[in-house]
């Protein structure tokens, strides 16, 4: 019975209930790690000497697969890309902000996104970034590096009363692309009320519409949304857009927390144009895992 509801659970995780503490979204944050109760099951069933344990385990064995297991393929391409772009959540009390800064610098990015930039920290950045990045935009604690002119600069509003959510016009060689940087707003999980997600999904909801309504025709969205594509909540946001980890990367791609990396919630998204490879970055002094991507533009 055990193994039958663990398969209805990841062929129905979208039905799963968020009316009790977001049920639903964290058993879809933590999705791929629900694996490791099938060898919970697999162990039991092996301890009772139970055939039938066993062939019922086929069914989340099946569905597991059916979710995870094309992530395996190394979906990297081989082309060089018109665009390298990275996103890193840096942590406002990173102690080492030049450092940081080097290791998204020798990734080649042509435009680097950072998040959580504390006002402290701030000038250290600039003075680390600016020598190979000239233009740039800091807007509240996000902020975007480009070798290429930026224009329409703006901030987005995503209902949290101060600027977490940027938008840039690229102009690159291959023609302009809608660039946004957002850092949405952190999640927890407490006993009391479960996983707190509702600012989260409301900032969700904001920034999802304002790419909907953007006329651009080649929308990249670098950032920190703080929940992973199989979450129902960023629906707003997956539904419109592709992940480069998903098109063109090599498995899971975990960024978070750096130390033992659990689930990917740093994301670098595509509308109108093509991911090419997709790749998390050395760890820095943050509890995120700076994430790159190779993009192809249609220009």
């Amino acid at each position: 019975m055990a193994a039958v509801l663990l398969g209805l659970a990841f062929w129905l995780h979208a039905e799963v209930p968020n009316a009790i503490g977001n049920l639903g979204s964290l058993w879809e944050t933590f999705l791929p790690w629900g694996g490791l109760l099938i060898v919970v099951l697999l162990v039991a069933a092996v301890l009772r000497r139970s055939a039938t344990a066993l062939i019922a385990l086929l069914l989340p064995v099946l569905m597991w697969a059916n979710l995870f297991g094309g992530l395996f393929d190394d979906k990297t391409g081989s082309g060089a890309g018109d665009l390298t772009v990275v996103t890193h959540n840096v942590n406002a009390g990173n102690p080492d902000p030049r450092g940081t800064a080097k290791v998204l610098v020798d990734s080649g990015a042509d435009v680097i996104a950072l998040e959580e930039v504390s006002p402290a920290k701030a000038g250290s950045y600039q003075a680390a970034l600016d020598k190979t990045h000239r233009y740039h935009k800091l807007t509240g604690t996000v902020g975007l590096w480009s070798k290429y002119p930026l224009k329409d600069i703006r901030t987005v509003d995503i209902k949290m009363g101060w600027p977490r959510a940027m938008r840039a016009t690229v102009q690159t060689p291959k023609g302009e692309v809608a660039v946004y940087a957002a850092h949405l707003p952190s999640v927890r999980v407490q006993f009391r009320s479960g996983f707190t997600a509702g600012q989260r999904d409301g900032s969700a909801d904001a920034l999802g519409e304002a790419i909907a309504n953007d006329p651009a025709g080649q929308v990249l969205l670098l950032g920190d949304l703080n929940g992973t594509m199989n979450d129902r909540a960023l629906a707003p946001i997956t539904s419109q857009m592709r992940s480069a980890q998903g098109a063109a990367g090599d498995g899971f791609g975990f960024t978070w927390p750096s130390s033992f990396p659990m689930a990917r919630i740093d994301q670098i998204m595509v509308k109108g144009a093509d991911p090419v490879s997709a790749w998390t970055l050395p760890a820095t002094d943050s509890d995120h895992l700076p994430i790159a991507a190779k993009i192809d533009l249609t220009g």
